[in-house]
Protein backbone atom coordinates (compact mmCIF):
# COMPACT_ATOMS: atom_id res chain seq x y z
CA UNK A 1 0.00 0.00 0.00
CA UNK A 2 1.41 3.39 -0.98
CA UNK A 3 1.73 6.20 1.54
CA UNK A 4 -0.98 8.22 -0.26
CA UNK A 5 -3.46 5.36 -0.22
CA UNK A 6 -2.66 4.57 3.40
CA UNK A 7 -3.10 8.21 4.42
CA UNK A 8 -6.47 8.36 2.67
CA UNK A 9 -7.69 5.19 4.37
CA UNK A 10 -6.67 6.43 7.81
CA UNK A 11 -8.15 9.90 7.27
CA UNK A 12 -11.38 8.26 6.08
CA UNK A 13 -11.48 6.39 9.40
CA UNK A 14 -10.99 9.68 11.29
CA UNK A 15 -13.84 11.21 9.29
CA UNK A 16 -16.13 8.32 10.21
CA UNK A 17 -15.38 8.96 13.87
CA UNK A 18 -16.26 12.63 13.37
CA UNK A 19 -19.54 11.80 11.60
CA UNK A 20 -20.55 9.44 14.39
CA UNK A 21 -20.11 12.28 16.89
CA UNK A 22 -22.28 14.77 14.96
CA UNK A 23 -25.19 16.03 17.01
CA UNK A 24 -23.46 15.41 20.36
CA UNK A 25 -20.52 17.80 20.59
CA UNK A 26 -22.02 21.31 20.47
CA UNK A 27 -20.86 23.96 21.03
CA UNK A 28 -17.61 22.37 19.85
CA UNK A 29 -17.09 20.75 16.45
CA UNK A 30 -17.30 17.01 15.84
CA UNK A 31 -13.69 15.98 15.19
CA UNK A 32 -12.14 12.58 14.60
CA UNK A 33 -8.54 11.51 15.23
CA UNK A 34 -6.66 8.35 14.35
CA UNK A 35 -3.07 7.67 15.46
CA UNK A 36 -1.05 5.14 13.47
CA UNK A 37 2.42 3.60 13.54
CA UNK A 38 3.61 2.47 10.09
CA UNK A 39 0.00 2.25 8.93
CA UNK A 40 -1.24 0.29 11.96
CA UNK A 41 -3.84 2.07 14.08
CA UNK A 42 -2.77 2.44 17.71
CA UNK A 43 -5.30 5.02 18.89
CA UNK A 44 -8.72 6.36 17.96
CA UNK A 45 -10.78 9.21 19.31
CA UNK A 46 -13.66 11.58 18.64
CA UNK A 47 -14.87 14.73 20.36
CA UNK A 48 -16.90 13.58 23.34
CA UNK A 49 -20.49 14.57 24.20
CA UNK A 50 -20.71 18.21 25.21
CA UNK A 51 -17.51 18.96 23.33
CA UNK A 52 -14.86 17.68 25.77
CA UNK A 53 -12.43 16.03 25.84
CA UNK A 54 -11.32 16.73 22.29
CA UNK A 55 -10.65 14.01 19.75
CA UNK A 56 -6.85 14.24 19.92
CA UNK A 57 -6.81 13.83 23.69
CA UNK A 58 -9.04 10.76 23.49
CA UNK A 59 -6.92 9.20 20.72
CA UNK A 60 -3.64 9.90 22.56
CA UNK A 61 -5.01 8.28 25.72
CA UNK A 62 -6.01 5.27 23.63
CA UNK A 63 -2.55 5.05 22.03
CA UNK A 64 -0.47 5.59 25.16
CA UNK A 65 3.28 5.24 24.57
CA UNK A 66 2.59 3.95 21.05
CA UNK A 67 1.90 7.56 20.02
CA UNK A 68 5.62 8.41 20.17
CA UNK A 69 6.95 8.72 16.63
CA UNK A 70 3.46 8.04 15.18
CA UNK A 71 1.30 9.91 12.67
CA UNK A 72 -1.90 11.57 13.85
CA UNK A 73 -4.74 11.99 11.34
CA UNK A 74 -7.09 14.77 12.47
CA UNK A 75 -10.14 16.16 10.68
CA UNK A 76 -9.61 19.74 11.98
CA UNK A 77 -6.59 21.80 12.96
CA UNK A 78 -5.67 20.97 16.58
CA UNK A 79 -6.62 23.77 18.95
CA UNK A 80 -3.96 26.11 20.31
CA UNK A 81 -5.81 27.98 23.05
CA UNK A 82 -6.35 27.29 26.74
CA UNK A 83 -10.03 26.73 27.46
CA UNK A 84 -11.35 24.27 29.99
CA UNK A 85 -8.65 21.91 28.72
CA UNK A 86 -5.05 22.51 27.54
CA UNK A 87 -4.39 22.93 23.79
CA UNK A 88 -4.50 19.76 21.70
CA UNK A 89 -1.43 20.96 19.78
CA UNK A 90 0.52 20.85 23.05
CA UNK A 91 -0.83 17.37 23.83
CA UNK A 92 0.39 16.07 20.45
CA UNK A 93 3.80 17.63 21.01
CA UNK A 94 4.11 16.19 24.52
CA UNK A 95 3.15 12.72 23.25
CA UNK A 96 6.03 12.77 20.78
CA UNK A 97 3.96 12.49 17.63
CA UNK A 98 6.24 12.82 14.58
CA UNK A 99 3.72 13.75 11.89
CA UNK A 100 0.26 15.29 11.82
CA UNK A 101 -2.04 15.09 8.80
CA UNK A 102 -4.95 17.55 8.97
CA UNK A 103 -7.99 17.51 6.70
CA UNK A 104 -9.48 20.96 7.36
CA UNK A 105 -6.38 23.14 7.51
CA UNK A 106 -7.59 26.10 9.54
CA UNK A 107 -9.93 26.16 12.51
CA UNK A 108 -12.54 28.95 12.02
CA UNK A 109 -12.36 29.74 15.74
CA UNK A 110 -10.49 33.08 15.91
CA UNK A 111 -8.54 31.79 18.90
CA UNK A 112 -6.90 29.18 16.65
CA UNK A 113 -6.86 29.98 12.89
CA UNK A 114 -3.46 28.52 12.05
CA UNK A 115 -1.86 28.84 15.48
CA UNK A 116 -2.22 25.13 16.14
CA UNK A 117 -0.41 24.20 12.95
CA UNK A 118 2.28 26.80 13.62
CA UNK A 119 2.87 25.42 17.11
CA UNK A 120 3.25 21.87 15.77
CA UNK A 121 5.71 22.96 13.09
CA UNK A 122 7.72 24.98 15.60
CA UNK A 123 8.12 21.81 17.64
CA UNK A 124 9.63 20.01 14.65
CA UNK A 125 6.55 17.97 13.78
CA UNK A 126 5.86 17.34 10.10
CA UNK A 127 2.47 18.87 9.26
CA UNK A 128 0.48 18.13 6.10
CA UNK A 129 -2.91 19.64 5.32
CA UNK A 130 -5.83 19.37 2.92
CA UNK A 131 -6.29 15.59 2.71
CA UNK A 132 -10.04 14.95 2.21
CA UNK A 133 -10.71 18.57 3.10
CA UNK A 134 -14.12 18.71 1.42
CA UNK A 135 -15.38 15.69 3.36
CA UNK A 136 -14.12 17.25 6.59
CA UNK A 137 -15.83 20.55 5.76
CA UNK A 138 -19.18 18.73 5.78
CA UNK A 139 -18.67 17.55 9.36
CA UNK A 140 -17.67 21.04 10.47
CA UNK A 141 -20.36 23.08 8.72
CA UNK A 142 -22.38 23.93 11.81
CA UNK A 143 -19.40 24.96 13.90
CA UNK A 144 -17.95 27.02 11.06
CA UNK A 145 -21.19 28.92 10.52
CA UNK A 146 -21.58 29.76 14.20
CA UNK A 147 -18.01 31.07 14.24
CA UNK A 148 -18.33 33.18 11.09
CA UNK A 149 -22.00 34.26 11.08
CA UNK A 150 -23.34 33.72 14.57
CA UNK A 151 -26.05 31.45 13.16
CA UNK A 152 -26.50 27.66 13.23
CA UNK A 153 -26.34 25.51 10.11
CA UNK A 154 -29.93 24.89 9.01
CA UNK A 155 -31.12 21.88 7.04
CA UNK A 156 -34.69 22.13 5.78
CA UNK A 157 -36.20 18.65 5.41
CA UNK A 158 -39.40 18.12 3.44
CA UNK A 159 -41.18 14.90 2.47
CA UNK A 160 -43.13 15.66 -0.69
CA UNK A 161 -45.17 14.15 -3.49
CA UNK A 162 -43.94 14.36 -7.05
CA UNK A 163 -45.90 17.59 -7.47
CA UNK A 164 -44.47 19.19 -4.32
CA UNK A 165 -47.18 18.57 -1.71
CA UNK A 166 -46.53 17.69 1.93
CA UNK A 167 -50.08 16.66 2.83
CA UNK A 168 -53.63 16.49 1.61
CA UNK A 169 -55.81 19.56 2.10
CA UNK A 170 -57.17 17.98 5.28
CA UNK A 171 -53.64 17.61 6.67
CA UNK A 172 -53.06 13.88 6.14
CA UNK A 173 -49.34 13.26 5.58
CA UNK A 174 -48.53 9.82 7.02
CA UNK A 175 -46.89 8.43 5.13
CA UNK A 176 -45.89 10.19 1.92
CA UNK A 177 -42.42 8.67 1.86
CA UNK A 178 -41.56 5.02 2.49
CA UNK A 179 -39.61 3.32 5.30
CA UNK A 180 -36.23 3.72 3.60
CA UNK A 181 -36.56 7.50 3.40
CA UNK A 182 -37.85 7.64 6.97
CA UNK A 183 -34.75 5.80 8.18
CA UNK A 184 -32.61 8.44 6.50
CA UNK A 185 -34.57 11.16 8.30
CA UNK A 186 -33.88 9.44 11.63
CA UNK A 187 -30.14 9.57 10.88
CA UNK A 188 -30.48 13.26 10.01
CA UNK A 189 -32.15 13.84 13.36
CA UNK A 190 -29.26 12.15 15.12
CA UNK A 191 -26.68 14.31 13.33
CA UNK A 192 -28.22 17.70 14.19
CA UNK A 193 -28.21 19.45 17.53
CA UNK A 194 -31.91 20.30 17.39
CA UNK A 195 -35.17 19.77 15.53
CA UNK A 196 -37.21 22.89 14.81
CA UNK A 197 -40.96 22.95 14.11
CA UNK A 198 -43.76 25.47 14.38
CA UNK A 199 -46.70 25.37 16.75
CA UNK A 200 -48.94 24.26 13.88
CA UNK A 201 -47.02 21.00 13.58
CA UNK A 202 -47.22 20.40 17.33
CA UNK A 203 -50.98 20.97 17.44
CA UNK A 204 -51.68 18.89 14.33
CA UNK A 205 -49.35 15.90 14.89
CA UNK A 206 -48.22 15.88 18.56
CA UNK A 207 -44.73 14.77 17.42
CA UNK A 208 -42.08 13.35 19.74
CA UNK A 209 -39.22 14.93 17.75
CA UNK A 210 -36.75 12.24 18.73
CA UNK A 211 -34.49 9.91 16.80
CA UNK A 212 -35.99 6.45 16.38
CA UNK A 213 -32.74 4.60 15.69
CA UNK A 214 -31.66 2.02 18.25
CA UNK A 215 -29.31 3.48 20.82
CA UNK A 216 -29.89 7.06 19.66
CA UNK A 217 -33.18 7.84 21.38
CA UNK A 218 -31.55 10.68 23.33
CA UNK A 219 -30.92 12.60 20.10
CA UNK A 220 -31.28 15.27 19.04
CA UNK A 221 -30.22 16.97 22.23
CA UNK A 222 -32.80 19.77 21.88
CA UNK A 223 -36.35 20.12 20.54
CA UNK A 224 -37.35 23.63 19.49
CA UNK A 225 -40.80 25.05 18.71
CA UNK A 226 -41.68 28.49 17.36
CA UNK A 227 -44.73 29.20 19.52
CA UNK A 228 -45.29 32.93 19.85
CA UNK A 229 -48.42 32.63 22.05
CA UNK A 230 -47.28 29.56 24.04
CA UNK A 231 -50.05 27.28 22.84
CA UNK A 232 -47.97 24.08 23.20
CA UNK A 233 -50.22 21.74 25.28
CA UNK A 234 -48.95 20.62 28.67
CA UNK A 235 -50.04 17.10 27.74
CA UNK A 236 -48.10 17.00 24.47
CA UNK A 237 -45.33 14.46 24.01
CA UNK A 238 -42.57 17.05 23.90
CA UNK A 239 -43.69 18.71 27.14
CA UNK A 240 -44.13 15.40 28.96
CA UNK A 241 -40.57 14.47 27.95
CA UNK A 242 -39.05 17.89 28.67
CA UNK A 243 -37.46 16.74 31.92
CA UNK A 244 -35.20 14.28 30.10
CA UNK A 245 -35.25 15.65 26.53
CA UNK A 246 -34.76 19.43 26.61
CA UNK A 247 -37.47 21.53 24.97
CA UNK A 248 -37.12 25.17 23.95
CA UNK A 249 -40.09 27.34 23.01
CA UNK A 250 -39.63 30.62 21.15
CA UNK A 251 -42.28 32.99 22.46
CA UNK A 252 -43.26 36.60 21.87
CA UNK A 253 -42.32 39.08 24.57
CA UNK A 254 -46.00 39.51 25.42
CA UNK A 255 -46.85 35.79 25.48
CA UNK A 256 -49.29 34.81 28.27
CA UNK A 257 -47.41 34.67 31.57
CA UNK A 258 -49.65 31.98 33.05
CA UNK A 259 -48.85 29.62 30.19
CA UNK A 260 -45.15 30.47 30.53
CA UNK A 261 -45.16 29.65 34.23
CA UNK A 262 -46.89 26.29 33.76
CA UNK A 263 -44.56 25.31 30.94
CA UNK A 264 -41.48 26.26 32.95
CA UNK A 265 -42.77 24.17 35.85
CA UNK A 266 -42.90 21.25 33.39
CA UNK A 267 -39.21 21.74 32.59
CA UNK A 268 -39.55 23.77 29.39
CA UNK A 269 -37.07 26.52 28.50
CA UNK A 270 -38.77 29.63 27.10
CA UNK A 271 -36.80 32.12 25.03
CA UNK A 272 -38.59 35.40 24.33
CA UNK A 273 -37.95 36.79 20.85
CA UNK A 274 -39.01 39.68 18.67
CA UNK A 275 -41.90 39.10 16.28
CA UNK A 276 -42.88 40.50 12.89
CA UNK A 277 -45.97 42.57 12.06
CA UNK A 278 -48.06 39.41 11.80
CA UNK A 279 -46.99 38.22 15.25
CA UNK A 280 -44.68 35.50 13.93
CA UNK A 281 -41.35 34.78 15.59
CA UNK A 282 -38.36 36.57 14.05
CA UNK A 283 -36.57 33.40 12.97
CA UNK A 284 -33.17 35.00 12.45
CA UNK A 285 -33.18 36.46 15.95
CA UNK A 286 -34.44 33.17 17.36
CA UNK A 287 -31.69 31.14 15.71
CA UNK A 288 -29.07 33.53 17.07
CA UNK A 289 -30.43 32.77 20.54
CA UNK A 290 -29.77 29.10 19.89
CA UNK A 291 -26.13 29.85 19.11
CA UNK A 292 -25.89 31.81 22.36
CA UNK A 293 -26.87 28.72 24.34
CA UNK A 294 -24.47 26.49 22.42
CA UNK A 295 -26.27 24.95 19.42
CA UNK A 296 -24.55 24.72 16.04
CA UNK A 297 -26.99 22.87 13.74
CA UNK A 298 -30.76 22.69 13.30
CA UNK A 299 -32.98 20.33 11.30
CA UNK A 300 -36.27 21.99 10.37
CA UNK A 301 -39.19 19.57 10.13
CA UNK A 302 -41.88 22.20 10.28
CA UNK A 303 -44.69 22.81 7.85
CA UNK A 304 -44.99 24.90 4.72
CA UNK A 305 -45.04 28.26 6.50
CA UNK A 306 -41.95 27.43 8.55
CA UNK A 307 -40.20 26.33 5.35
CA UNK A 308 -41.17 29.55 3.61
CA UNK A 309 -40.16 31.69 6.56
CA UNK A 310 -36.70 30.16 6.85
CA UNK A 311 -36.05 30.44 3.12
CA UNK A 312 -37.41 33.98 2.87
CA UNK A 313 -35.12 35.02 5.74
CA UNK A 314 -32.06 33.51 4.06
CA UNK A 315 -31.50 31.06 6.91
CA UNK A 316 -31.48 27.71 5.06
CA UNK A 317 -28.12 26.22 4.10
CA UNK A 318 -29.27 22.88 2.76
CA UNK A 319 -32.59 21.55 1.45
CA UNK A 320 -33.30 17.83 1.84
CA UNK A 321 -36.13 17.10 -0.61
CA UNK A 322 -37.51 13.59 -0.01
CA UNK A 323 -39.68 12.87 -3.06
CA UNK A 324 -42.24 10.07 -3.36
CA UNK A 325 -43.98 8.90 -6.59
CA UNK A 326 -47.40 10.27 -5.63
CA UNK A 327 -49.59 13.03 -7.04
CA UNK A 328 -52.11 15.14 -5.14
CA UNK A 329 -52.63 18.02 -7.56
CA UNK A 330 -54.80 20.84 -6.27
CA UNK A 331 -56.03 18.60 -3.44
CA UNK A 332 -52.62 18.87 -1.76
CA UNK A 333 -50.92 21.34 0.54
CA UNK A 334 -47.87 22.91 -1.08
CA UNK A 335 -44.55 22.22 0.64
CA UNK A 336 -43.42 25.85 0.78
CA UNK A 337 -45.62 28.89 1.32
CA UNK A 338 -45.00 32.59 1.67
CA UNK A 339 -41.82 32.97 -0.35
CA UNK A 340 -43.09 36.17 -1.93
CA UNK A 341 -41.61 35.45 -5.36
CA UNK A 342 -43.33 37.50 -8.06
CA UNK A 343 -40.80 37.19 -10.90
CA UNK A 344 -38.85 34.25 -12.24
CA UNK A 345 -35.69 36.30 -11.80
CA UNK A 346 -36.38 36.34 -8.05
CA UNK A 347 -36.75 32.56 -7.73
CA UNK A 348 -34.63 30.90 -5.06
CA UNK A 349 -31.61 29.20 -6.58
CA UNK A 350 -30.33 25.77 -5.58
CA UNK A 351 -27.33 23.61 -6.46
CA UNK A 352 -27.64 19.83 -6.39
CA UNK A 353 -25.35 18.37 -3.72
CA UNK A 354 -26.34 14.70 -3.77
CA UNK A 355 -29.02 12.32 -5.03
CA UNK A 356 -29.95 8.98 -3.48
CA UNK A 357 -32.73 6.45 -4.05
CA UNK A 358 -34.50 4.55 -1.26
CA UNK A 359 -36.90 2.06 -2.75
CA UNK A 360 -39.38 4.13 -4.78
CA UNK A 361 -38.39 7.38 -3.04
CA UNK A 362 -35.66 9.80 -4.03
CA UNK A 363 -33.70 12.12 -1.74
CA UNK A 364 -32.32 15.15 -3.53
CA UNK A 365 -30.10 17.34 -1.39
CA UNK A 366 -29.45 20.90 -2.48
CA UNK A 367 -27.24 23.73 -1.31
CA UNK A 368 -29.29 26.92 -1.08
CA UNK A 369 -27.42 29.63 -2.97
CA UNK A 370 -27.26 33.32 -2.05
CA UNK A 371 -30.01 35.44 -3.61
CA UNK A 372 -29.45 37.05 -6.99
CA UNK A 373 -28.35 40.70 -6.74
CA UNK A 374 -31.70 41.91 -8.09
CA UNK A 375 -33.73 40.41 -5.23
Amino acid sequence: MTTVVRDQALMAEALELARAALGTTAPNPAVGCVIAQHGRVVGRGATQPGGRPHAEVVALADAGEAARGATAYVTLEPCAHHGRTPPCADALIAAGVARVVVAHAQDPDPRVQGRGLARLRAAGIVVETGLMAEEARETLAGFAKTMTQGLPWVTLKLGVTLDGCIATRSGESRWITGPGARQVVQRMRAEHDAILVGIGTVLADDPGLRCGLEGLGDRPRWRVVADSRLRTPLGSQIVRQAGTHPLILFAAHDAPETAARLLREAGVTILHCDTDAAGRIDLAAALRRLVEIGLTSVLSEGGSRMAGGLLRSGLVDRLAWHRAPLLLGDSGLQAIRGLGVERLADAFRLRLFARQEYGEDVLETYDVLPPAPSR
